[in-house]
């Protein structure tokens, strides 16, 4: 086995085990989006545990690599990659959405490090990310910008302002992920609003585009590879996910994208999870 095979083998095993603790903690909270934080898991763990340079110790490190869950909604994803990423205590997962918890329902910058910006009224999130990346540009920084956007989200006008902002400044230092699960709490994106092509509309925009299988290890890293050597434009990277990727229990229903797992799902998902370890 090559180390680039042993390094994908070891973020497949990350992703799988923060699927886990996503499920555990949404089953224990009673409350939260499912299938959307299991959707990103795996673009989540390859900007965390591949590409991006940041400080746990550290949040506020100036040379750190910026991230933005524009898709706020899917905090847990986030609270969890955090979390193994070492910004606080995994055990802390458990208090999700309870009361005085850091880990409210949508990431909130003021009290839980690592939360570059509050999140959580659709189609914000790329406008701030424009102006972190713009920011570094002007003062000549080599650090990156990256953001997660939901398909659902890109209905947002403000998204397409953005995306002009964001060519026009050739922002070359941007990269976004559009998890691309074809569902939305209404349902079907397709049905209440469609957004495709979704691939051709940012390259229209001036991005460079990749499309790609948004749980396949090796084309997110490969993509994130990629992102960083495109001069002149901002990268975005459309990749095709499964709306509660990780068990049969969630997968493609639309009904998890604000519920949680029962006790009788969770055991179901723990035991496919645990299994998927073996494959």
């Amino acid at each position: 086995m090559t180390v680039r095979e042993d390094h994908i083998k070891e973020l497949k095993d990350r992703a799988r085990r923060i699927r886990i603790d996503i499920l555990k903690m949404l089953h224990g909270s009673g409350s939260g989006h499912t299938g959307g934080s299991l959707s990103a898991t795996d673009l989540m763990t390859a900007l965390y545990f591949y590409k991006m340079k940041y400080d746990p110790k550290k949040p506020g490190w100036t040379e750190r690599d910026f991230f933005i869950l524009s898709k706020g909604h899917a905090a847990p994803v986030l609270y969890t990659t955090l979390a193994h990423a070492g910004f606080f205590e995994t055990s802390e997962l458990c208090t999700l959405r309870k009361l005085g918890s850091r880990l409210q329902g949508h990431p909130d910058s003021k009290y839980l490090p690592g939360v570059e910006i509050s999140t959580g009224s659709l189609g914000q999130g790329l406008s701030v990310a424009c102006g972190i990346a713009l920011s570094q540009k002007l003062d000549k920084a080599p650090n990156r910008v990256y953001a997660v956007l939901g398909d659902g989200e890109l209905q947002e006008g403000q998204v397409w302002e953005a995306a002009m902002t964001a060519a026009h400044y050739k922002l070359d230092n941007l990269c976004i992920l559009v998890d691309n699960n074809g569902l939305q709490i209404d349902g079907p994106v397709a049905k209440v609003m469609g957004v495709e092509p979704i691939a051709d509309k940012w390259r229209a925009f001036g991005w460079d585009v990749q499309d790609i299988d948004g749980h396949d290890m090796v084309q997110i890293t490969t993509a994130l590879d990629k992102a960083e050597t495109v001069k002149g434009k901002p990268t975005a990277i459309v990749c095709r996910t499964v709306k509660g990727k990780g068990s049969k229990c969630f997968e493609g229903k639309v009904e998890f994208h604000g519920a949680t797992p029962s006790k009788e799902e969770l055991e179901i998902a723990l035991k496919e999870l645990d299994e998927a370890v073996c494959k």
